[in-house]
């Protein structure tokens, strides 16, 4: 394959692994740089979580109806996404912090907007506008972590953010139901304001600046516009982005149908769907720790594609599972293995698209989330469009994860025939 990118000079050392260079001033601590990262990459997670028990009650105390109520976890979600095309080339522009610390401010304010919506409408644009301006914690933390490292020791630092990633669907919802005995849906907001306004001050206090002057760049529309086009050069960085959006439509189509499919064909409680899907968070969360602690002996590459891999696998057993009929147990164990092979793959795909680009980091972490969070999305709800059965999720998964797995064998070929 042509344009396959190099490592920065000098960023690694001859094993892969390395802390990369030009940062401003001494890297910051493991700890503290995976306690704020980690915190601001589970704050898109918790805008669309953390209210979901209240969808209904908002719908009646708004006087609208459920699709419309729906649609305000969407049009977030699509700010989630889109905004990620702006904050990422802006933060390679002016620097990480302020980008950051505006987007989180923003997201602080327009909280407090929805708190006090006095229509259905008005709660939409600034849900919206809610989800553009959280879209920076998003983004701007992959570039965070592209400053700090590269090679083998960013595809750790990634799986250490996969914890917060695989824990937020396991504690969002609980405290959102635990705060839904005390407070409305306008109290939810206006929890969701305050942990904005914590999380600006955790960022100003406990976020250096990584990107240093020297290393920014100027130009404004016309630089973005050059680091979209290098970008579309790159071969491997292209085909992962493919991965990640497969990844994205095989995760959402599971996110969309799991829940009707598991309580309305198998017959499961909502209790017990709510175990069944915290358990499988805690297998995505496995599969990235696994990653973690193997990827300094088997590296970014491989571990990316023996993940890819293994999604597969566990992707045609569920359709297998489904069609020969092996019932609840079967469908459940696919799912399972499905979610923990994501976890093993997700963060090596990850840093080996933003290996070669650390003097862009942020646009090419914009061009991933984007893709992740728009593709899925729309991909999921289609497919249910032919019925939420379990033939329909299984299929979806199948063919999305076959597409990433070639993806993904694409992008790792060259690099492990080289060494890399």
């Amino acid at each position: 394959m042509s344009g396959l990118p190099g490592v920065d000079a000098g960023a690694a050392s001859a094993s892969g692994a390395g802390v990369a260079p030009g940062a401003a001033g001494p890297v910051m601590s493991v700890r503290r740089s995976i306690l704020v990262l980690g915190v601001l990459e589970a704050f898109g997670p918790l805008s669309m979580d953390l209210y979901l028990p209240q969808l209904p009650q908002l719908a009646g105390r708004l006087g609208t109806s459920d699709a419309l109520a729906q649609a305000t976890m969407s049009v977030c979600m699509v700010g989630l996404g889109v905004g990620q095309l702006v904050a990422g080339p802006l933060s390679d522009r002016f620097g990480r912090r302020r980008p950051l610390l505006v987007g989180v401010a923003l997201f602080a304010i327009l909280s407090l907007v929805c708190a006090l919506a006095p229509t259905i409408q008005v709660l939409l644009v600034a849900r919206l506008l809610q989800g553009l301006a959280g879209s920076a914690g998003l983004v701007i933390t992959m570039a965070v972590a592209r400053d700090m490292y590269s090679g083998v020791e960013l595809s750790r630092m990634l799986s250490l953010l996969a914890l917060v990633s695989a824990s937020t669907p396991i504690i969002a919802p609980v405290i959102g139901g635990a705060l839904a005995l005390v407070l409305d849906w306008r109290g939810i907001f206006g929890v969701l304001a305050g942990i904005g306004a914590a999380l600006f001050i955790l960022a100003l206090t406990g976020l250096r600046e990584t990107l240093p002057p020297g290393l920014r760049h100027g130009g404004g529309l016309r630089r973005t516009a050059a680091d979209f086009r290098a970008l579309s050069r790159d071969g491997l960085f292209l085909v992962i982005v493919i991965a990640a959006a497969a990844g994205g439509a095989a995760f959402f189509g599971y996110l969309s149908m799991s829940s009707f499919v598991l309580q309305d064909e198998f017959g499961l409680s909502p209790q017990q769907f709510s175990l069944f899907f915290a358990l499988n968070a805690l297998a995505n969360l496995a599969g990235a720790q696994l990653s973690r602690v193997l990827v300094r002996r088997l590296g970014p590459a491989r571990l990316y594609l023996i993940g890819q891999v293994a999604a597969v696998a566990a992707a045609l057993l569920l359709l297998a599972g489904v069609l020969l009929g092996w019932g609840v147990a079967g469908v459940l164990t696919a799912l399972a293995c499905f979610l923990f092979a994501s976890g093993v793959g997700g963060p090596n795909g990850t840093a080996l698209a933003l290996n070669g680009h650390g003097m862009r980091a942020g646009t090419a972490a914009a061009v991933l989330g984007t893709v992740t969070f728009t593709v899925g999305p729309i991909v999921g709800p289609l497919a249910a469009l032919g019925g939420t059965t379990a033939l329909s999720m299984a299929l979806t998964i199948a063919i999305a994860a076959t597409i990433a797995g070639a993806c993904a064998f694409s992008a790792a070929r060259p690099l492990l025939a080289v060494g890399r």
